[in-house]
């Protein structure tokens, strides 16, 4: 059995971006780094990388475990809300603009 080499251009298909695996990369990429900056932190003290996080995730304090796990739930929730946002963006832009 010989698969067809020829490609239809009838009705090309528009790029679709999977949510669900965008959602997952995008979250554990984001809870990874946030892990990351804070062994950076607990290794250098007086670096000031905890700024950030104070700004950006909500009752986040440096540093209790609640406040680290609190950290953990709120950056894996922010990476699926990337994904969420930009898949819908992308994957309506792309299926208007084929």
């Amino acid at each position: 059995m010989v698969a067809s080499t020829r490609a239809s251009t009838a009705h090309p298909v528009a790029p679709h971006l999977p949510i669900v695996p965008l959602g997952l990369s995008l979250s554990l990429f984001l809870v990874i780094s946030y892990a990351l900056c804070i062994l950076l932190g607990l290794i250098w003290p007086g670096g000031g990388l905890h700024q950030p996080w104070l700004q950006f995730l909500p009752g986040f304090t440096w540093l209790t475990w609640q406040s680290f796990l609190l950290g953990l739930v709120e950056t894996f929730a922010y990476g699926w809300y990337a994904a969420l946002l930009f898949g819908l963006l992308f994957n309506t832009f792309a299926g208007r603009l084929r």
